[in-house]
């Protein structure tokens, strides 16, 4: 049962060797969260400062009430482009009515996701397999990386939202592309691509220190933010080249405030939003979990449903839009020596101080170095690995994996989403239909009975004795009954069938109706049904009913062992 506290457990108990750790931790989650909160609202189709905004006060909300320690909450790329594509469906891009959809959309994933805690709903998690996330998150990435093409190239170009479009659109509009603006944007590519693996390796060399050499190389987009700004700066290239910058960026804090209601566009917006909070609290769930157990610690589902939702309600509450855990972020917090939630505090009380002072400065930041950020941090998230790899464990969680990654490429990422979800629920549906039956001997002169096809075992011609590896319901108890009446007809000799109940722990009603038909039908073909290794709480089920009445000659054994023994097959 998940408790919940007055005050979070990080504040009753924290500890003065903590401090140093979340100290560094929160500077550089926000060395990294500035270029990329920016970054990220213009994946949105939102202004920057929404972006800044969005990982401030979301980010305290969700340190007094998240169960994860680590989670470093704010725009994430994912659910950025998600918001792009649900926004910008039902009003104009750059519009205020886009901004204002954008808030309002936060406050409904915020409202969604907390009722979904409330309800207790964090099971969700569960309804998309490890293939499916995998597809998902590949062609999102992908997807995202190709939309960036545009402002890295200083391109204009129609509005798309699927793959394929995309790539043509690009195809057809290469005059459009600015020489200066590209060598802008091809110049910060190679610049963060440097400043990670070449230039941690070039330190190494000079003997500098790790901790240094971590500082150094997680600076190094807002290096080549400041680069770039200064650039357009001395060369005046935004009015001169046509270079497109972010513009103004308004100085101080947000000023909290309610959107005004809009039922109609709340409406129109419903969909989007569900999926939204489905994929936030996903990748923010499978972070949390992922980082809480490499300390042994736990996070709680539901608790963090309700404080992803109560993020998203801070993000609607300052004028920005949702958020979620990132995954870059989240593990060079977890990397940088944080303890607790405080690190998050650190950061949102940074970006409030950037925010405050800095905000003008990022006046002449190219669009194109915003993008190559973008492109850089998705790309580092695709992985093609568990693709093969699965496709060669199971062809049908590689196809879940496939099926995926095509939908999302196809039509766009929410497609993706509902695709995969479909897909996993009715492959589960599919397996639970088709259960493994086995026919089962003894293994040489021991007790052990296993699968006639893979072991040399001993069987009897009158004895059957026959293994289901599922609980039996009422979508898959008709396969038991048709194989047990199979192989009566096939097996002439056969008198009796002995039903080992070892993995079966659960039978539903009609289930146990069928169990009364096959007996029957057996009966009726000479052939006596027993049952063996039934677990206790099914066999208590069963003594509630008539079907150990219904057996009439058929017995249950305590081991299959016994049944051989008892019916002359030794």
């Amino acid at each position: 049962m998940e408790r919940v506290r007055r005050m979070p457990e990080w504040i009753t108990h924290y500890r003065r060797d903590w401090l140093p750790g979340d100290l560094v931790g929160g500077l550089i989650v926000t060395v990294m969260l500035i270029p990329q909160s920016m970054a990220y609202a213009m994946l949105a189709g939102a202004p920057p400062q929404y972006g800044l905004y969005a990982s401030i006060l979301p980010v305290i909300v969700y340190a007094f009430i998240g169960s994860s320690r680590y989670l470093a909450v704010g725009p994430v790329a994912i659910v950025s482009l998600m918001v792009a594509n649900t926004v910008g469906t039902h009003t104009e891009p750059g519009s205020a009515a886009y901004g204002t959809a954008a808030i309002l959309l936060a406050w409904e994933v915020g409202a969604l996701l907390v009722l979904a805690g409330l309800l207790r709903f964090g099971v969700l998690a569960n309804f998309l397999s490890h293939s499916v996330i995998s597809g998902f998150i590949n062609a999102s990435a992908l997807l995202i990386a190709v939309s960036q093409i545009e402002p890295l190239l200083g391109m204009q170009m129609p509005r798309t939202e699927s793959f394929f479009p995309m790539l043509r659109e690009l195809l057809r509009h290469q005059e459009t592309i600015n020489s200066v603006t590209a060598a802008i944007g091809i110049g910060a590519v190679a610049g963060l691509m440097l400043m990670r693996a070449p230039l941690a390796r070039l330190l190494r060399l000079l003997k500098v220190p790790e901790a240094v050499i971590s500082v150094a190389t997680r600076t190094g987009a807002l290096v080549v933010v400041f680069a770039g700004a200064l650039v357009v700066w001395l060369g005046d290239l935004d009015m001169e080249q046509g270079v497109r910058v972010v513009g103004v960026v308004p100085a101080g804090l947000p000023a909290l405030a309610v959107p005004a209601p809009d039922p109609q566009l709340a409406l129109k917006l419903l969909p989007g939003a569900a999926l939204i909070a489905f994929v936030a609290y996903l990748e923010s769930i499978s972070v949390a979990r992922s980082l809480a157990s490499k300390r042994r610690q736990r996070v709680l589902p539901n608790r963090e449903l309700v404080a992803l939702g109560a993020a998203n309600l801070a993000a609607g509450l300052s004028g920005a839009f949702a958020v979620a855990g990132g995954v870059g972020r989240s593990g060079v917090n977890f990397a940088a020596g944080s303890n607790t939630q405080l690190a998050g505090i650190i950061t949102a009380l940074s970006m409030g101080l950037c925010v405050l002072i800095f905000g003008p400065l990022f006046h002449h930041v190219p669009r194109a170095v915003l993008a190559a950020i973008v492109m850089i941090a998705v790309l580092s998230l695709m992985d093609v690995r568990p693709l093969l790899e699965s496709w060669r464990y199971n062809v049908a969680d590689g196809a879940s994996t496939l099926v995926t990654f095509l939908a999302v490429l196809l039509v766009n990422v929410e497609a993706g989403v509902l695709t995969g979800l479909v897909f996993s629920v009715a492959l589960f549906l599919w397996r639970t239909l088709h259960p493994h039956i086995a026919i089962v001997g003894r293994v040489g002169d021991t007790q052990h009975y296993r699968n006639v096809l893979r072991f040399k075992v001993h069987t009897c011609p009158h004895v059957l004795a026959m293994r289901i590896d599922e609980s039996l319901y009422f979508a898959n108890a008709h396969a038991l009954e048709e194989t047990a009446l199979r192989i009566a007809t096939e097996r002439q000799e056969l008198k009796h069938v002995v039903l080992i109940c070892s993995a079966i722990n659960f039978i539903d009603y009609s289930a146990l109706e069928t169990l009364v038909t096959t007996i029957d039908r057996l009966r009726d073909a000479g052939v006596t049904l027993h049952l063996a290794e039934v677990k206790g709480p099914v066999m208590d089920r069963l003594g509630k009913t008539d079907l150990l009445k219904h057996l009439g000659d058929g017995r249950v054994f305590l081991s299959t062992h016994e049944a051989m023994v008892a019916l002359e097959c030794l």
